[in-house]
């Protein structure tokens, strides 16, 4: 069902955490099934230096989100830009049709870095070239991991703060959202 690839950034999540005074931050959800993601970018001469992340949501999002943040680091702001969803999904080695937006939301999130960025200097944000819609299920409910395969407390993802969601009511997403990312 998901790589090794996949799987490897999901339990050994890479650049995980926050940037202490990010030059830009992008955080995006998707409201069907309450994935959550906030990226961190320190940018210095048009370069993205470090990139760190914090993702409430499933293995494939927090995959996601690991993978996004190696590819940005060391690219320019247009180069970062142009990082694809499916470029993430294709450095993951395949995301199963039902999580390509959690690649996307990755996309979504560097762009919203880097916008972030461009306002706090004065410049025009950038457009979306293909905006994507967030539909997928009708039930508001995630089916993301089997139980044989949900993470112990004691795994990295989970014991570094960053939490995978199993068949978590969208509202409890949102509760969590708002006291976790608003402080």
């Amino acid at each position: 069902m998901y790589s090794d690839k996949v799987m490897d950034h999901f339990k050994n999540p890479r650049n995980v955490g926050e940037i202490e005074n990010p030059d830009g931050v992008g955080e995006v959800g998707n409201p069907v099934c309450g994935d959550i993601m906030k990226i961190f970018l320190k940018i210095e001469n048009n370069i993205i230096t470090d990139a760190k992340f914090k993702t409430f949501g499933c293995g494939a999002a927090i995959a996601s989100s690991s993978m996004a943040t190696e590819l940005v680091r060391g690219k320019t702001l247009e180069e970062a830009w142009d990082v694809s969803n499916k470029a993430v999904a294709e450095a993951l080695e395949g995301l199963p049709p039902i999580k390509m937006h959690c690649s996307v939301l990755a996309e979504e999130g560097i762009h919203k870095a880097i916008n972030d960025y461009r306002k706090r200097h004065g410049l025009p944000e950038w457009e979306e070239k293909n905006p994507h819609p967030h539909d997928h299920e009708e039930d508001l409910t995630c089916k993301h991991w089997p139980p044989d395969r949900f993470p112990r407390s004691d795994t990295p993802a989970v014991s570094e703060g960053y939490f995978a969601a199993y068949h978590r009511e969208a509202e409890d997403q949102e509760k969590f959202a708002e006291t976790k990312f608003n402080k």
